[in-house]
């Protein structure tokens, strides 16, 4: 399993299934309250967002999304959402990576900023964002379970 190469691809609408049990596994592991509305995740699969998967022989095992953010007073913002990989892969850098494919994106774009929230018991998740060059702001949504609040600028 160690071995197995990881493949990270933006996920088509023939992926949604998958995408939406991967995000299903993150909201229960970590709690989510407040979840997308099927309006919401379908949203995912527009040209101005997206579902990033990674997969290990074939298996799904970790997810990100980006959505734009327009209720910000900055222009050109978009969010991160559910950054999750299942513990058995953990250790891998696919975090990393699967954030790597989203700035990319956001980039190609036109994305000036990404926001993201989190929970300051997920410290793992703070640390990356943090090495990944986000910094805490201002609270921008009324996310009732989210304590951190970050962006990062895509240059």
């Amino acid at each position: 399993m160690q071995s197995e190469a990881v493949q990270i691809s933006r996920a088509q609408a023939a992926d949604g299934a998958a995408a939406q049990q991967i995000i299903d596994e993150y909201c229960e592991a970590i709690g989510v309250m407040v979840r997308d509305t099927p309006e919401a995740f379908a949203h995912y699969f527009a040209e101005d967002s997206g579902i990033w998967l990674a997969r290990v022989g074939g298996e799904v095992v970790g997810c990100v999304a980006l959505r734009p953010l327009p209720l910000v007073a900055v222009d050109g913002a978009c969010e991160v959402k559910r950054l999750y990989v299942k513990p058995a892969f953990r250790g891998r850098q696919i975090s990393q990576l699967l954030m790597a494919a989203l700035h990319a994106y956001a980039t190609e774009r036109g994305y000036k900023w990404c926001y993201l929230d989190s929970k300051d018991d997920l410290r793992a998740a703070i640390v990356l964002y943090e090495r990944l060059g986000y910094e805490t702001c201002e609270r921008y949504n009324q996310n009732p379970q989210a304590t951190v609040f970050m962006r990062r600028a895509i240059p």
